[in-house]
């Protein structure tokens, strides 16, 4: 499962996400996006846990709580929208 972390530090490290969810279960992969232009993290993150079960005893055991003085939003990932959802017709204005 997927899991999607937000309200995350800027300086919030792999390893310390991992620490946190690995407590819960087998942890598969971090992943931190990070800024095109900067190269700094975004403030959310992803965690991949292979075990649903596990996943979900992660989601409710650490949304909330904090870790690095900020509290995490923590839920299952929503896969994200098929095609572009850009556009919206702005138009000239006069």
């Amino acid at each position: 499962m997927k899991i999607y972390v937000g309200n995350l530090s800027y300086s919030v490290s792999k390893e310390a996400l991992e620490g946190a969810f690995a407590q819960h279960g087998s942890v598969e992969d971090v992943y931190i996006p990070t800024d095109r232009e900067t190269g700094r993290p975004r403030g959310f993150a992803f965690v991949a846990m292979p075990n649903n079960d596990e996943a979900q005893a992660a989601i409710e055991a650490l949304n909330g709580t904090e870790l690095e003085g900020r509290a995490m939003n923590v839920n299952e990932a929503r896969p994200k929208g098929e095609g572009g959802g850009g556009g919206g017709g702005r138009g000239r204005r006069w």
